[in-house]
């Protein structure tokens, strides 16, 4: 059973707000099977599967982490993802959607990385986890510093330099010797895999819908910009 259902079946239920009793009474099963269900010492049946996927009005693509979308389909909108943050005293607080989220990202940049070890070039490699680890870094140090409680001597970077924009002058820089350490790939002659939509989705049958959805969000998303024209 895929590693991820045991959590999405326990959030599922956490975010209903029921208990695991009532949720094993509605299910057909015990209290204590529900648990190691949820859990992951025990795996279900088929169905089971499909006694969940009605009760908590879900796929089974999505119970079995296959897919973000809860309908089964293979591209959302960004506001599709589903966040209860705005419900009021909900216990699950945006955990849902964190989860959604890393599985995304996580999936994306493991196949990402697998298509870079196939280049087989370490500088375009170092260029890409540069690039990366710092939006990494970004993100976390914005994340750090929002309570205003935390020690700032954590980073190296100071905090006047971060506020100027320094890790994201970074950021280009690495994105600039990503596209010439690529660019003295091609003109040797190095190897690329075959990045054709079928041959993307044959090797990567899971991973690739990750890279779908984040390819599709960003393109709804950066589309939207101010400013931005319309090609005619």
């Amino acid at each position: 059973m895929n590693a991820e259902f045991s959590r999405t079946l326990s959030l599922l239920r956490q975010e209903h707000g029921v208990s695991q009793r009532t949720a094993a009474n509605a299910l057909g099963i015990s209290q204590a099977l529900l648990s190691h269900y949820e859990n992951g010492i025990r795996e279900p049946g088929l169905a089971f599967v499909v006694k969940a996927c009605e009760y908590y009005n879900v796929s089974a693509d999505f119970l079995l982490g296959r897919t973000l979308s809860r309908d089964g389909t293979t591209i959302i909108e960004p506001e599709e993802l589903y966040d209860i943050s705005g419900e009021k005293d909900n216990a699950m607080r945006g955990s849902v959607l964190a989860m959604l989220s890393k599985k995304l990202l996580v999936n994306s940049v493991a196949m990402l990385f697998d298509l870079l070890g196939k280049v087989g070039s370490r500088s375009v490699i170092r260029a890409a986890s540069a690039y990366l680890s710092t939006a990494v870094y970004n993100v976390f140090r914005l994340l750090h510093q929002a309570p205003g409680t935390n020690n700032p001597d954590f980073f190296s970077v100071s905090r006047t330099h971060f506020d100027a924009g320094l890790t994201g002058a970074d950021m280009t820089c690495s994105q600039v010797e990503l596209a010439d350490a690529l660019s003295r790939h091609a003109a040797g002659k190095g190897p690329f895999p075959d990045m054709s939509n079928d041959a993307l989705a044959r090797d990567y049958p899971v991973l690739y819908q990750s890279l779908l959805q984040i390819i599709h969000n960003t393109g709804a998303r950066t589309n939207k910009l101010p400013g931005r024209r319309e090609s005619k």
